[in-house]
């Protein structure tokens, strides 16, 4: 089996198995061979659990030999993101304080995937605690952008994203809080859905009614993706925010008849973040794709005052409970931004966290209004081109000096505020061949409408095809 077959769809490798075209065996073979030749460039994936892998291979494969029933990824390989829980496959966070941790038990996520079939090849890097866009850490290095490897792949799931460009994996797990699925996705020309609150259970967690943080899927195509977030999502009662619709709904190719729709464009969020040229030169002509699509595009934006506090205090809040211990007692085993970041949570009062969530209602009801106009909005995810991997965080924007490692994120963070369903779909390329993505972001729990404008978007234009030159 050559690696060609790496670079096909998910839909496309999992059909191939339930027709007994390839094997399991010879699928995982293929991507362990391609692992061996491309990942030491880019550095996406940091575990390799090959022996593992060729053992459930082989178990898939004896399973349709027997004629017993397979789920919708069976035989699919796939590496989970260093921050979700694998029994028995070291689980790091990027944190050298957590550098031989083996867990005992799966995070849900994983569970679901393995359940569905797929089959765990390792785990994808990823900034340390997953804090930052810029995935590095000093457990496993920089992962590099395949598009050009002087530049980033984007964070916290940048592993991820760098190695379905690669065609190392069809599909991914991932997480988002300000934009870990679909700034990684942006930067590496592939797609990352940050679901709905609750669409994609989370368990174990200490925090299971803070509402900032979702999981959710990662491929190269929206369909992909939809397939993925099928076996994902659905109720679990251990997860006290987790939403009662079934994940089969998403099983089926989003409908990629979008006419009649009302779209919104605002390529600076109303005039709050500042993006750079180069970005807008590729997306200002693609949005208008949607138009020949058969759907009306305003430029309009929802009022988004008051994200940015939202999003610094509840996130620091969260980062001190998580991290706060560890960074006052152990500060050099913590890198600096992050320490600072628990270091603020600590001194919030509960006076700030009321004041945050009374304003977050605010946002989440001007959204809802919004969304009585218009079907979806579409913004840049990111606000400059993938920078070079030296630097921790861009220090400017469009000119605009940004004071810290969170500022340059807004375009993403804003959106998370607020909870709705929003993906990441290719859209071009800038001057420089540097990927650059559209943000789709639909109505609360729209997460169907949303997936059908990505995918109206991705069959008319295709920007998915284009592999990196490393590949």
């Amino acid at each position: 089996m050559t690696e060609e077959v790496c670079l096909w769809t998910a839909v496309e490798q999992a059909a191939a198995i339930r027709d007994r075209r390839i094997s399991a065996r010879e699928l995982v073979r293929a991507h362990l061979d391609r692992i061996d030749r491309i990942n030491p460039a880019v550095n996406a994936i940091v575990t390799v659990v090959a022996d593992k892998a060729m053992d459930a291979a082989k178990a898939a494969d004896e399973k349709t030999t027997r004629g017993e029933p397979t789920g919708p990824l069976h035989g699919l390989p796939v590496a989970h993101k260093d921050l979700h829980l694998t029994a028995g496959i070291r689980t790091t966070f990027g944190s050298p304080s957590m550098a031989g941790h083996i867990p005992d038990v799966d995070d849900l996520v994983v569970t679901r995937l393995r359940h569905a079939g797929a089959i765990t090849i390792g785990k994808t890097n990823t900034p340390e605690f997953g804090a930052g866009s810029h995935t590095f850490n000093p457990v496993f290095g920089i992962t590099r952008n395949p598009y050009d490897l002087a530049r980033t792949a984007g964070g916290s799931s940048g592993g991820a994203a760098a190695a379905l460009a690669c065609g190392l994996h069809p599909v991914a797990d991932g997480s988002d809080m300000g934009g870990s699925l679909r700034n990684p996705a942006a930067f590496c020309n592939v797609v990352g859905l940050r679901p709905s609150l609750g669409r994609v259970p989370s368990w174990p967690s200490t925090l299971p009614w803070s509402s900032l943080s979702v999981q959710g899927p990662m491929a190269r195509t929206v369909t992909d993706v939809a397939l993925t977030l099928s076996v994902l999502a659905g109720p679990d009662d251990r997860d006290p925010v987790s939403l009662s619709e079934a994940g089969a709904v998403f099983a089926r190719p989003p409908d990629p008849d979008v006419r009649g729709l009302r779209l919104a464009w605002s390529p600076d969020l109303g005039g709050l973040v500042d993006v750079e040229d180069e970005v807008l030169d590729v997306l200002e002509p693609r949005i208008r794709v949607f138009e020949r699509l058969g759907c009306t595009l305003t430029r309009d934006c929802p009022d988004f005052t008051g994200a940015d506090e939202v999003f610094r205090v509840l996130r620091a809040w969260r980062f001190h409970h998580a991290h706060g211990r560890l960074a006052a007692e152990c500060p050099e085993l913590v890198k600096e931004t992050l320490r600072d970041n628990a270091a603020y949570g600590g001194t919030l009062s509960g006076s700030d966290l009321a004041r945050a969530e009374e304003r977050r209602t605010g946002l989440f009801h001007r959204m809802r209004e919004f969304f009585t106009r218009y079907d979806a909005l579409l913004l840049p995810v990111t606000q400059v081109l993938p920078f070079p991997v030296e630097w921790e965080y861009p220090c400017e924007v469009a000119g605009v000096g940004q004071p810290d490692y969170l500022s340059w994120m807004r375009s993403c963070y804003f959106v998370s505020t607020v909870g709705n369903p929003a993906l990441s779909v290719p859209s071009g390329f800038s001057v420089g061949g540097l990927p650059v993505g559209l943000q789709i972001v639909g109505p609360h729990r729209g997460d169907l409408t949303t997936l059908r404008v990505g995918r109206a978007f991705e069959v008319e234009t295709e920007f998915w095809r284009h592999a990196p030159p490393l590949t």
